[in-house]
């Protein structure tokens, strides 16, 4: 698979998540923060769908305030749960500049595989690992994540090259 296709989530993730999906990309939308949705639902999208509770977005900086303290809150109409939905924002980190391409999509596009990859496997649980497995099984371009991540995170090729070894077993089984 090499593009996201939305319509997997079809049967398998629960309707108020889309329309928290929706809701939450549209206030960002018009807020005009760069967003691009990650986590379980762009897991889905790239080929292994599954439920989720929460919606998950890859946010510009500028959805957050920074004040002189060095303190960072969320700017007012940035939302952070829908209707009892949890919204989960995550931003790039400090060396993390190369997700600022994800970010130059359109507004709540799903990110693409490789920097999807890069933040399951530097999120580091199980669940996540899991992800990236049964992405894997998927037909996901795994040389195209591996050249991704040599790229940006060689110091994750190994545990890469560990779970597509994993993977690639356990669906000859």
């Amino acid at each position: 698979m090499t593009r996201p296709d939305p319509s997997l989530w079809k049967g398998v993730v629960a309707p108020e998540i889309l329309d928290a999906l929706r809701l939450a990309s549209d206030a960002l939308t018009r807020a005009e923060v760069r967003h691009v949705v990650v986590g379980g639902l762009a897991v889905g999208a790239h080929g292994h769908p599954r439920a989720t509770k929460d919606v998950d977005f890859l946010v510009g900086r500028e959805a957050f305030v920074i004040h002189p303290s060095g303190l960072m809150t969320l700017r007012p109409e940035v939302p952070f749960q829908v209707r009892g939905i949890a919204v989960d924002l995550l931003s790039p980190e400090a060396g993390e500049d190369f997700l600022e391409a994800a970010l130059a999509q359109a507004p709540g596009s799903i990110m693409d595989a490789p920097p999807l990859v890069y933040m399951k496997l530097k999120a580091s649980r199980l669940k996540d690992r899991a992800d990236v497995a049964e992405l894997i099984k998927a037909s996901l371009d795994v040389e195209a994540v591996r050249v991704f991540l040599q790229a940006h995170a060689p110091h994750m090729v190994a545990a890469f090259d560990k779970l597509v070894a994993e993977a690639e077993a356990e669906a000859e089984e």
